[in-house]
């Protein structure tokens, strides 16, 4: 038995049990009304309260879901890609980091979100570490000095909502911030807590921490947090901007066009950008950020169906990018390489893999009966009904762009060979095939049955927008 096989066993089970909660919490609220737990049984605003909504829950299925099947897969990669007396130190991380993520998700305190926003971030500063090229060092230590600043950020826009209003309670504060919404210190606050969560999210234009981190870091890192990291970090944007500020507070600031201009700036970019990489995660990591803009522009289009998208692409890019970055985990673990010239020939070397990969990448791109597509065409549904015809033709355009950069990865496994003399390849082991399909056949299952997904997040949505 392998010595890490205790703290693997139990990462494994706080997974699977967070799952079997977090399942249990979104069917209660979905009849119900809002649970509400009081820390210490000391009352609001003057203790900490939990609270679990609509919105609260459906990330926190996010997190845990992806996070579980994700750790079915990581022994395997994990012993390959972390050195063997360090490899507890991983699996210790991971515990922090996925609780610090659904702490943020579940607290209704803004001060006691900064203190889970810390514990999630330096633990993951030292999974990312543990890499095994140097560069993955370099990439934690970029991470670690921005990741700084954007919680720096935050909590001093807390800090200035707290001076104004006295509490620090989300829910107090939005019956509070309406009598001093237009002074100069609440105008600054919202300043540095959209600079601060966007540094966390991975808006552009200052997402410069995430290609390096996504392509250095262990893959079933790299996995982890794109599916999770930057999802919670939207929540956090959600429940700032509706639950605290209002969306009475768009009327007065211009916090919509700013971030719908940066949005469609990063969908366009970014995907050209993800064209003439040459290291496939590396290609994915700029398509992370492409794919959040997707997410900042239905948003901030301000209507019950463009929130809902916002929302819907939320949980279905976390299936993507979770599908996707395992597939190039098993690539790795045969080849040691993510380069895309090197992955020639890998689509009849490793059929299923590859096939998982494309399956995963047309998920990306937005073809129909795919998750991808759903979240898409409600993005463009919801630009058309406000009559932003322009919007609408842009997010078309960036999906075409996503063809060029998976297809990319497509021609060179299947269209291109080995070189001559290269090493047999096999196919990656069942036990981290399994847990890969697993999130290929969720990207299936809810591009063509969208029942739970689409009406949760727009039951959501209406929760944020008070209807």
């Amino acid at each position: 038995m392998h010595r890490a096989y205790p703290a693997w066993l139990l990462s494994l089970a706080a997974s699977w049990i967070s799952l079997a909660i977090a399942i249990t919490l979104l069917t209660k609220v979905l009849i119900g009304d809002p649970i509400v737990y009081l820390l210490g049984d000391w009352a609001a605003p003057w203790g900490i309260e939990y609270r679990v909504d609509i919105l609260s829950a459906f990330v926190l299925l996010l997190v845990s879901g992806t996070g579980s099947i994700i750790m079915v897969f990581a022994p395997r990669s994990i012993a390959q890609e972390v050195p063997e007396d360090r490899i507890y130190l991983f699996y210790t991380m991971y515990l922090l980091t996925f609780s610090g993520l659904l702490g943020m998700t579940i607290t209704g305190d803004a001060f006691n979100l900064f203190v889970f926003l810390e514990i999630s971030s330096l633990s993951t500063y030292v999974m990312i570490s543990l890499g095994n090229s140097k560069r993955a060092v370099t990439a934690a230590f970029r991470y670690l000095i921005l990741g700084t600043i954007g919680a720096t950020f935050y909590v001093i826009g807390v800090g200035l909502m707290y001076q104004m209003t006295g509490t620090l309670n989300m829910a107090d504060l939005s019956v509070r911030l309406p009598a001093v919404a237009e002074t100069r210190t609440i105008l600054v606050a919202i300043g540095f807590l959209t600079a601060g969560i966007g540094l966390k999210l991975g808006l552009f234009p200052i997402h410069g921490w995430l290609p390096n981190v996504y392509t250095y870091a262990p893959s079933v890192v790299t996995a982890f947090l794109a599916a999770t990291a930057t999802k919670v970090a939207v929540y956090v944007l959600l429940r700032i901007y509706f639950t605290v500020l209002g969306v009475r507070a768009f009327e007065t600031l211009p916090i919509d066009e700013a971030l719908l201009f940066l949005g469609v700036i990063a969908i366009l970019s970014m995907s050209i950008v993800a064209i003439y990489q040459t290291n496939a995660k590396r290609l994915l990591a700029y398509s992370s950020v492409a794919q959040i803009g997707y997410i900042i522009i239905g948003i901030n289009l301000l209507t019950t169906t463009g929130i809902a998208a916002g929302i819907l692409h939320v949980f279905n890019h976390a299936l993507i990018k979770a599908a996707l970055f395992l597939c190039l985990a098993c690539v790795y673990y045969r080849i040691k390489s993510t380069k895309i010239d090197d992955m020639a020939g890998l689509g009849r070397a490793m059929p299923l893999s590859m096939a998982a990969f494309v399956i995963a990448g047309f998920s990306l791109i937005g073809v129909p009966l795919t998750a991808g597509f759903i979240s898409k065409w409600y993005l463009i549904v919801a630009s058309i009904e406000k009559g932003w015809w322009i919007i609408a033709v842009l997010i078309l355009v960036s999906s075409l762009l996503a063809i060029v950069y998976v297809w990319k990865v497509i021609e060179v496994a299947y269209f291109k060979s080995r070189a001559d003399g290269s090493v047999s390849i096999s196919e990656a082991p069942a036990v981290m095939l399994i847990p890969m399909w697993v999130l290929v056949g969720a990207n299936i299952y809810f591009g063509i049955d969208t029942d739970a997904t689409v009406g949760t997040a727009m039951a959501a949505a209406k929760a944020l927008l008070g209807e």
